[in-house]
């Protein structure tokens, strides 16, 4: 039998990162869409997240992306976000956005450009150390479009020398989050694709240097939750990027294409003792045709029920299905779980932390969205910058 108050516990200790470019102006590959009352600054972005943290109780933390949330003093941001009751977290480098990077930056052939690449990313773990942040997150656009465009196995060379010089610049308590992705934009190498090519980079660094999986950035099909468990047994799954994808990086809301997929995953890390552990776990998705912060809330939310979900799953009975071969009653056990309805569950939860047992109805009253158009006029609203 599970115990309800030991899964209540666990949900109160659950900590779901919320990334600042989620807050500005998205869009797809061809338009980014404004929308009103959009953050115009690292500063309002906090304000933000600060109201999704305030109405989920379980988003406490906020990541940067560097260059988009520049600003004159870290320190400063750091101790804004804490007034708000927030804080700041992982720092991600941006490698994808410069004239520079056309041919790719850390693997890039020539070495002034690689050069630029690598400073930029220690100029990041500088950020990290004035913000308190304990994770520098990496992900690279580098790959080739063509056979013979450049010397493959080079660039993996390259990558390695790049990574390393960062990785030794790291102090005490930070970590290296390396990201992979399928493809995207390069269409015939991508120089960081999967999980084993970012696994043999982080084996080679050291124990600072982990993987981030991304349910967005994988073949149609792929056992994502193959991959966490083995990631988790190895000790080297550093992050998980929460989104949704229908055919590519599609970026939509956790849990909204396959929930099924989500609860398998958080399943995963339950049982591989990810989710008292050190893995960092964040939304990293965009809202383009969606208000943005309503969208962000039910988000948090879907993480949040497949969790309960999956920490509700019958072990020992699992277990005894799985010793005796009994192929059904051991799926039996996963789908009962699944088939659970935890919502009122989370909402004794959230009663619990001081929380209104509805967050997105809660939120709706609050008056924000109504305030930040009001007051947010002027300015230029943040955004990708593309």
């Amino acid at each position: 039998m599970t115990d309800l108050a030991a899964v209540k516990a666990a949900l109160k200790t659950q900590a779901v990162e919320t990334p600042s470019w989620a807050y500005g102006n998205s869009g797809t590959r061809f338009k980014v869409f404004a929308q009103a009352g959009v953050p115009r600054s690292p500063w309002e972005k906090l304000q933000d997240a600060a109201r999704v943290h305030a109405f989920t109780g379980v988003a406490p933390s906020v990541a940067l992306h560097i260059p988009w949330d520049t600003v004159e003093d870290y320190a400063a941001l750091a101790k804004y976000a804490e007034e708000r009751g927030v804080r700041l977290g992982t720092i991600n480098s941006n490698t994808f956005q410069d004239d520079a990077y056309k041919l790719g930056s850390i693997c890039h052939p020539d070495a002034a450009v690689r050069r630029k690449a690598v400073d930029h990313l220690l100029r990041c773990v500088d950020i990290m150390d004035a913000t308190g942040s304990r994770d520098l997150k990496l992900w690279f656009a580098d790959g080739t479009n063509y056979p013979g465009q450049d010397d493959v196995r080079a660039r993996q060379d390259r990558l390695a020398e790049g990574l390393a010089e960062v990785y030794a610049r790291l102090g005490e308590g930070q970590r290296m989050l390396l990201e992979y992705k399928l493809f995207e934009p390069a269409f015939y190498t991508t120089d960081v694709p999967d999980w084993g090519t970012a696994y043999a980079h982080c084996l080679r660094l050291g124990d600072k240097a982990r993987v981030v999986v991304d349910t967005g950035h994988h073949a149609p099909g792929t056992n994502i939750e193959f991959i966490v468990a083995t990631l988790l047994r190895e000790g080297k799954l550093g992050g998980f990027d929460f989104n949704s994808r229908f055919y590519a990086d599609d970026d939509l809301m956790a849990g909204a294409a396959d929930p099924f997929q989500l609860f398998r995953i958080m399943y995963e890390v339950v049982r591989g003792g990810g989710f008292t552990s050190e893995v960092a776990f964040m939304l990293d998705q965009c809202h383009n045709i969606e208000p943005k912060i309503p969208a962000i809330i039910r988000s948090v939310l879907n993480v949040q029920e497949a969790t309960a979900k999956a920490l509700l799953v019958d072990r020992d009975a699992l277990a005894e299905a799985q010793a005796s071969e009994d192929v059904l009653g051991a799926n039996a056990v996963l789908m009962d779980a699944y088939a659970t309805d935890v919502r009122p569950l989370l909402r004794e939860v959230r009663e619990e932390m001081g929380v209104d047992p509805d967050p997105m109805a809660a939120y709706a009253r609050s008056g924000w969205a109504e305030k930040i158009v009001a007051e947010r006029v002027g300015g230029e609203q943040a955004g990708w910058g593309a």
